[in-house]
């Protein structure tokens, strides 16, 4: 479907590349007949057609010129088309998995499947299929002419286009399916260990990791290139298959063309004309291999694309979707969760309910399930047993997108986006106007640093780069208290921020929140008063102590 949009735009750049072989071909047969006719002729009283052949040659080179000047026009525009729609396609495709779904996927193995594997799809077929239709085009062409001219001649050509069009394909790309996937996957994991060298460097340098890390992307990089050698012999023995048959169907050729033109069955100039499209086409047939190579190397990123965007949503809307209440008590009943089948369960029999406007803290170790408690809550997983409710509905009832309108969401690494300042606070509020946004700033104290950047519309840079840690941490913090949604989910909020400011930021909560319900997650103490009850997640289940209980 997403292909056939752009279907006039690839038929017509197949079409030109075509046009621009058989004109090449054809330009080679005519001046060969062309200089054969003359040389015969000079010095003698014989004559031949000088104007015919004269008009053909200039009339090919012509051709030549306009079509593979507009098949690389329309060729390279239909390739960044459809670059542009499949990167959009897989998005569209990958957005709808759970984030538990993606997060199986390294970063880097992402970015790998949509820049290299999409590049390999987007040039299907003006790498592979455009110019394999394109030389079954111009040797069907030429053999006819050839088998008119001569048909011991076109025989020849026949045979030879069958010993290279089954050879060709069978030594350069038979059975390279696994080995072509396993190419693309060991480029992809070279691509992933990359972006982490360089999204972890200074972790790296300060732990002294970085020798290490470099050494395995230099293995990595050594293995690849083992793959891309491979490659190249296999593309050299195809080459040097169609080179040991053409060269000897040339020399059959010659032998045919004199033979025929000394026994005046053939004229000698179309015997020369035979034997120059037979060169033709033999060096237009020489690019098959890598049109089969590209063709096999599609096939295995097609399969790694659709193993992403062909996944089924863990958690899909229902069929008829309920309203979502404008507010209720969010409600954990006996809620049991494992992140994989036999797994060890994160959460057994919980329950947990925040009444409208009530503010509920809960702490945890690292893995006691805190953060798989906001991902049931968020829809990115579902429960295996037990129900999540809220005003009494159950959130498996409702759409997605009408739930989340509910919730302004700080995560525990809330991004900051390359953008103004007001361009990351209207992901919160859409409709607010510059008050608003102001007043935001001002509840988080980042009015000042506003201010002095140049307001609202100051360039924050890509990933906050701009900001320290803090900064970044409580511009999100002011995009989800903007949002109007009844319910407020923190998930360490104060992360990155001193002590101080920390403390000031949790103190001004209540008053932040109005009458809103909150559930706070953090492993930090919390000044009195900023919540209602504090929860402790131990062994599956929330307490309201933090004292470990004695085994029964």
């Amino acid at each position: 479907m997403l292909l056939r949009r752009h279907r006039r735009r690839v038929l017509l750049a197949i079409a030109l590349l075509a046009a621009t072989l058989i004109a090449g071909v054809g330009l080679l047969g005519v001046s060969g007949g062309f200089l054969t006719a003359a040389a015969l002729t000079y010095g003698t009283l014989g004559s031949f057609n000088f104007f015919t052949p004269s008009a053909g040659i200039r009339g090919l080179t012509l051709a030549r010129i306009v079509s593979r000047y507009l098949e690389k026009l329309l060729g390279h525009d239909a390739m960044l088309r459809i670059a542009r729609d499949l990167r959009s396609w897989f998005f569209a495709r990958a957005l709808r998995l759970t984030p538990g779904q993606l997060g199986r996927l390294r970063t880097g193995e992402l970015l790998a499947r949509l820049m290299g594997d999409i590049d390999a799809v987007d040039g299907l077929l003006l790498r592979a299929t455009g110019p394999l239709l394109a030389l079954g085009a111009v040797g069907a062409l030429g053999i006819g002419i050839a088998t008119w001219l001569h048909p011991p001649g076109g025989a020849l050509l026949a045979g030879i286009a069958l010993a290279t069009g089954l050879g060709v394909p069978w030594i350069v790309a038979r059975g390279r399916a696994a080995e072509e996937t396993e190419r693309a996957r060991r480029r992809a994991a070279l691509r992933a260990r990359l972006h982490e060298l360089y999204e972890g460097h200074a972790d790296l340098a300060a732990l002294g990791a970085a020798p290490a890390w470099l050494a395995r992307v230099d293995a990595d990089g050594h293995d690849i290139a083992e793959f891309e050698r491979a490659r190249r012999r296999r593309l050299a023995d195809g080459g040097l298959w169609h080179g040991l048959v053409t060269s000897a169907g040339l020399v059959a050729m010659a032998w045919i063309a004199m033979s025929a033109a000394t026994a005046g069955t053939l004229p000698p100039a179309h015997a020369a004309a035979l034997f120059f499209i037979a060169i033709g086409l033999f060096e237009a047939w020489a690019g098959a291999g890598l049109a089969w190579q590209a063709l096999t190397a599609a096939r295995a990123s097609i399969a790694r694309l659709d193993a992403v965007a062909g996944a089924e949503p863990s958690v899909v809307d229902p069929a008829a979707p309920r309203d979502v209440p404008v507010s209720g008590a969010l409600v954990f009943e006996g809620v049991d969760f494992a992140w994989a089948r036999g797994a060890r369960p994160v959460l057994s029999g919980l329950d947990l309910r925040i009444a409208p406007g009530e503010r509920v803290a809960v702490s945890g170790d690292s893995g006691a399930g805190k953060s798989t408690l906001t991902a049931l809550l968020l829809r990115s997983a579902e429960p295996e047993a037990g129900a999540l409710t809220y005003g009494g509905v159950d959130l498996r009832a409702m759409r997605a997108q009408d739930w989340f309108a509910r919730i302004g969401w700080l995560p525990q690494n809330a991004p900051v986006f390359a953008g103004r300042v007001r361009d990351n606070l209207a992901l919160g509020a859409p409709d607010a106007d510059d008050a608003r946004l102001w007043a935001a700033l001002a509840r988080v104290r980042l009015k000042g640093w506003a201010e002095r950047i140049g307001g609202l519309d100051a360039w924050v840079g890509e990933a906050g780069v701009t900001m320290s840690a803090g900064q970044a941490r409580r511009l999100a913090l002011a995009r989800a208290l903007l949002r109007d949604a009844p319910l407020v989910v923190l998930d360490e909020p104060t992360e990155g921020l001193d002590q101080d400011t920390a403390d000031a930021l949790l103190r001004e909560l209540p008053g932040l929140l109005g009458a809103r319900s909150l559930l706070l997650i953090t492993h930090g103490t919390l000044p009195d008063g900023v919540v209602d009850r504090h929860l402790w997640l131990r062994d599956g289940r929330l307490h309201d102590d933090s004292r470990p209980t004695a085994p029964v």
